[in-house]
C-alpha cells in the first residue's frame, strides 16, 4: 500500500495569521456594505464570475470572450462601483488610528482633569442648544467634521464662519429662519456653514420613521469621518450618527460623552 503524501497539509504559524487577517478584512468589509445596495452589486458580480467559469469550462467561445473581457477589467470596475465603500473603509481605519494617537499624546502632555474640564466648557453650548430645541421640538441637524471641505460643504450652504454659541444655533434652526433647512457644519467648535444639503444614505435597512434629517446624518457619516447630531421635529428625540450607525433617543449626558470622545 502506497503512502499518501500529506505534505501539502503542513500549516505554518504565519499561515494562521494570514487567514485571521483576511477574515478580519472580510468582516470589516461586510459591516460596511451590510444593508446597502453594495450587497446586491457584489452578489451580481459573483454571479457573473460563476457564469464565466461555467461557459469557459463548457468551451463556449463567444460567451467566454464577452465575459472574459468584463473580468479582465474587474479590478477597475470594483474600484468604480465600490468607491464609497472603499472610502469608508479607509476612513474607518485612519480615524481609529488618529484617535488612539491623539489620546496617547494628550495623556503624555496634558492633565486628564484639565482636558475634561476644557472639553465640557466647549461642549456646553452644543448640549444646551440641543436640550432647548428638544423641549421646543425644533428640528436640527449638526455635523461635526475634523476638516472643512469647501467644495463639499460650502457650495451647498451659506458660509458663516462664526463662533459657536447656544443662541446662534437656536436662531439658525428656528422654524422661520431661512437657514433652518439643511445642516449646520461645525469644525473646531466654529460654525462654518448652515443650510447645507447632505447626501442621503442608500441603506435599505433604515426604519421607515427616519426622515430626511436622519438619512442625511447617516449619509454624511458614511462618506466622511464626521459625526452628526439630530433633533427630531416630530418627537424631540436626540440621535447621534457615526460611521453610518445611529444611536436613537440619547440623553444629554450621553450626548456630551459621545461628543467628548469623538471631538
Amino acid at each position: 500500500m502506497d503512502n499518501f503524501d500529506l505534505s501539502f497539509l503542513s500549516i505554518r504559524f504565519l499561515d494562521i495569521i494570514d487567514v485571521l487577517l483576511v477574515a478580519i478584512i472580510i468582516y470589516y468589509i461586510y459591516n460596511l456594505i451590510r444593508g446597502t445596495i453594495a450587497v446586491n452589486i457584489l452578489v451580481g458580480l459573483i454571479i457573473i464570475y460563476l457564469v464565466f467559469i461555467i461557459v469557459q469550462q463548457s468551451h463556449m467561445r463567444l460567451l467566454t470572450e464577452i465575459f472574459g473581457g468584463f473580468i479582465s477589467v474587474g479590478s477597475i470596475a470594483l474600484i468604480v462601483v465600490f468607491q464609497q465603500e472603499i472610502r469608508r473603509f479607509l476612513l474607518h481605519i485612519g480615524k481609529n488610528i488618529s484617535l488612539k494617537r491623539n489620546r496617547f499624546f494628550m495623556s503624555l502632555f496634558l492633565n486628564k482633569k484639565d482636558v475634561e474640564k476644557d472639553n465640557t466648557a466647549r461642549l456646553k453650548p452644543i448640549v444646551d442648544a440641543c436640550r432647548s430645541m428638544q423641549k421646543s421640538r425644533t428640528g436640527a441637524l449638526l455635523v461635526f467634521s475634523k476638516y472643512f471641505d469647501e467644495e463639499y460643504y460650502q457650495n451647498s450652504g451659506e458660509y458663516i464662519d462664526a463662533q459657536l454659541s447656544k443662541r446662534l444655533l437656536e436662531s439658525i434652526f428656528q422654524k422661520h429662519s431661512p437657514l433652518h433647512d439643511g445642516a449646520v457644519v461645525v469644525v473646531d467648535f466654529k460654525i462654518k456653514t448652515a443650510s447645507c444639503i447632505l447626501p442621503l444614505s442608500d441603506s435599505e435597512d433604515l426604519p421607515l420613521q427616519f426622515g430626511l434629517r436622519h438619512r442625511a446624518a447617516i449619509g454624511v457619516t458614511e462618506l466622511s469621518d464626521a459625526v452628526a447630531v439630530v433633533v427630531s421635529e416630530e418627537t424631540g428625540e436626540i440621535s447621534y450618527a457615526k460611521q453610518g450607525n445611529v444611536n436613537m433617543n440619547i440623553g444629554h449626558e450621553d450626548l456630551e460623552r459621545l461628543l467628548n470622545e469623538d471631538l
